[in-house]
Formats: C-alpha cells, sequence, structure tokens
C-alpha cells in the first residue's frame, strides 16, 4: 500500500512540475537566469521532500511549488513592461572585448579571469584573443564572440549596440558612436518619428540606422 501510494504520489509531482516548467517559457539550461535557475532548484528541491516525506498531504507540496511559480510569472510580466526591473532582475551584458582590446577592468568587476576567456573562446574554435572584435559576457554567462571580418578597407564589424531598447534610449551604447540624444531624435524625425516612445527597437551599422516601430 505505501509504495503504491508513493508511486502515485511521484508520478503527480512530476506532472505538476512539468506543468509548471512550461508555463514558465522555454530555455535551454544554458540560458537560463540566476532567477530562473533559483526557481528551478527551489521546485526540484520541494518535490524531492515531497516524494520522500510520503505521508504529508500533497497539497503541502504544491501549494509552494505553485506560489513559487507565481511569483515567477508575476516578475516576468513586470520584466515585459519595465526594463529597468529587467536589468535588476538578470543584469546586464558586459563587454569583456571591445574592438580587439581586453577590457580588463571590467573582466575584474565580473571576478572573470584570463582563462575564463580564453577557455570559452576555444569553446567557439578560437586560438588567438586577437581574432576577436568583440566580445560580451551575458547575464547567463555565455560569452557572444564577434570575430574580426576583413573587408576592403580593413576589418570591419558585424556587431551593432542598440540604440533605443523598447523606447529607452542606451546612452552608454550611443556613447560607443560617439553620438547624443540630439542626434538620435534628428533620425528619426527623418523617418516621421517625433518621439522614442514610438521605437521599440533602434540601432546603427555603418551609419545607416535601422528601427522596429511599436505595434499600435
Amino acid at each position: 500500500m505505501e509504495l503504491g501510494s508513493m508511486t502515485i504520489r511521484t508520478i503527480l509531482i512530476y506532472l505538476i512540475i512539468a506543468f509548471f516548467f512550461r508555463i514558465m517559457g522555454k530555455r535551454e539550461i544554458g540560458e537560463l537566469s540566476l532567477l530562473d535557475l533559483v526557481v528551478y532548484i527551489l521546485l526540484t528541491e520541494i518535490a524531492a521532500i515531497g516524494i520522500e516525506n510520503h505521508n504529508d498531504p500533497i497539497i503541502k507540496v504544491i501549494y509552494p511549488m505553485f506560489l513559487i511559480v507565481a511569483i515567477q510569472i508575476i516578475f516576468s510580466l513586470i520584466s515585459l513592461k519595465s526594463v529597468l526591473f529587467r536589468k535588476i532582475l538578470d543584469g546586464n551584458p558586459v563587454l569583456i572585448i571591445s574592438k580587439g582590446k581586453v577590457l580588463e577592468k571590467e573582466m575584474k568587476k565580473q571576478r572573470y579571469t584570463f582563462d575564463d576567456l580564453l577557455l570559452q573562446l576555444r569553446e567557439k574554435d578560437i586560438g588567438d584573443v586577437r581574432d576577436v572584435d568583440y566580445a560580451i559576457l551575458e547575464p547567463t554567462g555565455k560569452l557572444s564572440i564577434f570575430k574580426k571580418e576583413l573587408n576592403g578597407d580593413g576589418y570591419d564589424s558585424t556587431l551593432t549596440f542598440p540604440l533605443i531598447l523598447d523606447g529607452i534610449v542606451q546612452d552608454d551604447n550611443l556613447k560607443l558612436y560617439n553620438k547624443n540624444k540630439l542626434w538620435l531624435l534628428q533620425e528619426l524625425k527623418k523617418q516621421g518619428i517625433e518621439d522614442f516612445n514610438q521605437v521599440s527597437y533602434c540601432s546603427l551599422r555603418r551609419d545607416e540606422i535601422f528601427l522596429d516601430k511599436k505595434d499600435g
């Protein structure tokens, strides 16, 4: 009887976890944010305790799991509306290599070593730092790499930095291009846009503006 009860309980908890993971959205393990990872660990720990303590009512397992998932979903919805809240939860991507130059100060802030850098470069089949134009340490810990590309005028970069995200001007990225908000607004007006809030995404490559207007 005890074995049968434990079997049913295990199957039920498995289905509940599978359902919760599904409604929280699809992400690869390597793309999980710190908050996602905490939620997943908590859910699996609660499930393990719930299976082990099979004499406790199943509601004692389901309720805290439901509460954690509800908090996660609420935070995700707020993140969709607020760039600041999203940055607080997930953190910001950090430039580790910029225009072929390794930014040691940024590496130290992230407690990221040259061994870490070289390891992740090798994983991308890059044997030397000199072949890298830009490298960005993502909030997930993944290193995004943009190799130098040779054209008729020398090396060119395929990397672009967003100038506007969700209607918010990215001041730090503007500085990378030696531009300011006045210049950006003038460029938008040339395309019939009067306000930054009308733009969901805007970037610059080879002095050419690309933008995507908000729906509605």
